[in-house]
């Protein structure tokens, strides 16, 4: 008798069911992933971040960890530049056209950036009396550090940066441009009391043309190049170093400011700078760094430049000029090796007990606003402070208001800092050395920047 076939032996083979813990295993998966989304746009709402730094913050280590240390000194070089047969840029050994020593601060996220101008005279190897700018095309980017340091009185870089030709043009137009306020010297120097004028100069062979007219403009990266490096002025190379110093503040004021138009380009910005730049930093400790300042304030970039007081022959004949080694040792100081540190709040008993007619007050105007000096000494007297001094600071082209404390009265620069109101809580207050054998007249200078300035002049509900 023949098998008999069931009309269910010529169906389709069923497809086997998967079993019930993949199934469980991806509902869990979905809520985890749900959970790390909603963690990391709570984390960004509660921080004010951004969720791309949670993210870096989360997987990669502090500054602090990579270097061992709570901040980092950096030379930053821009070289100079010719033109080769085929009327091509280059940077073949050239001289340094920028020298920046840099003090990066994780502590307090900020960047102090101090400028040695290239004709300063400096010792090279050997004895030698050179201009610094030298010692870079002498022997590269070793010999350049050590002579910069030694020119400082640092123990030396961390780290350096190399910049060739078109590094400034090319980050500038990969982010998009800047803006910034054209300023003629005689404004830079006194931004507060100058007719300001147009920027007009043509240098065929160097390729460079500069026709800018004054004012709050955007810039591309050939114009913002041209205006840092304008000097065919009375102010030279001084004044070209503060055109850099204002371009450097704009690019840094996009970057930061700005962090969605930074992460649309960032993939030009790294290509720039894998083209343009020499570094010995890692990538992780660039990745590390970048996502700490991210969170730098708004007057995070500090920028200041050696200053001089005359020209000296050098043994070949040529011309250098000499630095004001008083002020030099004085920045160095408080940019590089030990710049001000956030001031923990006192007790305010402690505070409250510091009479302001115990304290004598010198106020420095370092702005070019004529009578600014005066009204802040107004301002502190009305206050029961004691009034010592009043004039001009050594510069007018201070941007952030300073308070230098050198007193052996506890705490007497917060209390003059509070007696200029909440315009100045901000301003940093300095702790200089006390000489017992040259005591100070006064207890605190209070150095007026253009800061308290604009907050001065705004009414009070914004102040």
């Amino acid at each position: 008798m023949g098998k008999h076939i069931r009309p269910e032996d010529y169906a389709e083979p069923q497809a086997q069911t998967r079993p019930p813990v993949f199934k469980r295993v991806a509902i869990v998966a979905g809520i985890v992933v749900a959970g790390i989304i909603a963690l990391l746009a709570g984390m960004s709402v509660a921080q004010r971040k951004p969720v791309w730094q949670i993210v870096a913050t989360v997987f990669t280590p502090s500054p602090q960890q990579l270097f061992g240390k709570s901040h980092i000194l950096v030379l930053v070089e821009g070289l100079d530049y010719d033109y080769n047969a085929l009327d091509e840029e280059t940077s073949a050994h050239s001289r340094s056209d920028v020298i920046w020593a840099v003090n990066i601060d994780f502590i307090t996220h900020r960047v102090y950036q101090l400028s040695v101008p290239r004709d300063m005279v400096a010792t090279l190897p050997g004895g030698r009396q050179q201009k610094i700018n030298e010692a870079q095309s002498e022997g590269g980017v070793s010999e350049a550090q050590s002579v910069i340091s030694q020119f400082l009185g640092i123990p030396g870089f961390d780290r350096y940066i190399v910049m060739r030709a078109n590094t400034t043009k090319d980050f500038i137009d990969a982010v998009g441009g800047v803006d910034l306020n054209v300023m003629s010297s005689d404004c830079l120097m006194h931004p507060h009391n100058c007719v300001n004028g147009p920027l007009d100069y043509d240098d065929t062979w160097g390729h460079l043309h500069i026709h800018l007219k004054p004012g709050l403009q955007h810039l591309n990266g050939d114009q913002a190049v041209g205006y840092a490096r304008f000097r065919h002025d009375w102010c030279s190379d001084p004044c070209r170093i503060m055109r850099q110093q204002v371009v450097l503040r704009a690019v840094v004021h996009k970057l930061t400011s700005d962090k969605l138009n930074t992460l649309m380009h960032l993939s030009g910005l790294l290509a720039s700078l894998n083209r343009d730049v020499t570094t010995n930093f890692k990538t992780q400790e660039e990745v590390s760094i970048a996502t700490a300042l991210a969170d730098m304030p708004r007057d995070g970039l500090v920028t200041k430049q050696v200053p001089y007081i005359g020209d000296v022959t050098l043994p070949d004949g040529g011309s250098a000029i000499s630095p004001d080694e008083t002020k030099r040792a004085q920045l160095v100081t408080a940019m590089l090796i030990a710049p001000p540190q956030p001031t923990p709040p006192p007790d305010a008993g402690a505070l409250a007990a510091v009479a302001p007619s115990a304290l004598r007050v010198d106020v420095e105007n370092g702005t070019g606003v004529p009578g600014m000096a005066k009204r802040v000494a107004a301002l502190l007297r009305s206050e029961g402070f004691k009034i010592a001094q009043v004039g001009n600071a050594a510069s007018g082209n201070v941007a952030m208001t300073e308070v230098h404390e050198h007193s052996r009265v506890e705490n007497a620069g917060l209390k003059v800092r509070n007696g200029l109101g909440s315009r100045a809580s901000r301003v940093p207050v300095i702790s200089d050395a006390v000489s017992s054998q040259t005591p100070s007249p006064s207890d605190v200078t209070v150095i007026i920047g253009d800061d308290l300035v604009t907050a001065m002049s705004s009414p009070p509900a914004s102040q």
